[in-house]
This record gives structure tokens, sequence and C-alpha cells, in this order.
């Protein structure tokens, strides 16, 4: 008595959008957002809007870290299954960006 099994990731159309895309692209957003002001924190001189967007790339930073590598570690199937793999990763990679450049900015307005 054989048994079929259909072993297929359910995909979903590239525009839809799922709960699973929608976290993963808004952890993005944060940690993109938090990798541009920890460029600006290097740029701007010290004093206390740097330590501001010091501190925003460090948070940032570890808020899409941790919200993405949620995504990641949920996520059901690979790229184009609606689990926000992309994203995760994605947010992943801006919140470690984040976070290098908050700390070299966190060191730089510790020395002045």
């Amino acid at each position: 008595m054989p048994v079929d099994y259909l072993f297929a990731a359910s995909t979903v159309s590239a525009g839809t959008l799922t709960v699973d895309r929608i976290v993963a692209t808004a952890a993005t957003v944060v940690a993109l957002a938090a990798a541009i002001t920890g460029v600006l924190a290097l740029t701007r001189s010290t004093g206390r809007g740097g330590i501001r967007a010091t501190t925003v790339a460090l948070v940032g930073g570890a808020t899409g870290m941790v919200v993405g590598g949620l995504v990641v570690s949920t996520a059901d199937g690979g790229p184009g299954t609606g689990n926000g793999i992309v994203g995760g990763f994605a947010a992943l990679a801006f919140g470690l960006i984040a976070i290098v450049l908050g700390g070299l900015a966190l060191v730089r307005t510790r020395r002045a």
C-alpha cells in the first residue's frame, strides 16, 4: 500500500504581503535607519548630538538584529515562500553594520 506525499513548499506571489514579510521589512527598515544614523554619528562632531546618534545606532541595530534573527529562526521555507527570510537576513546584515558603526562612533566620542 504505497503512500504518496507531496513535499512542496507553498509559495506566494512576490507582491503578496504576509505577516512574516511585514515584520521582516519593518526590522530591515529599522536596522537600515540605524546604520544611516551610525554613519551620521561618525561624521558629526562630538557632543550631545553625537551621543544621541550613537545610542540610536546601537539600539536600532540591536533591535533589527533581534527581530531579524527571530524571523530567520522561525521561517519554514526559503526565499519566495512568504516567510520573510530575505528581509530577516537583510535586517541581520544592516543591524550588524549599525552596531559596528555605532561602536566606532562611541569610541570616538569617548576619546574626545
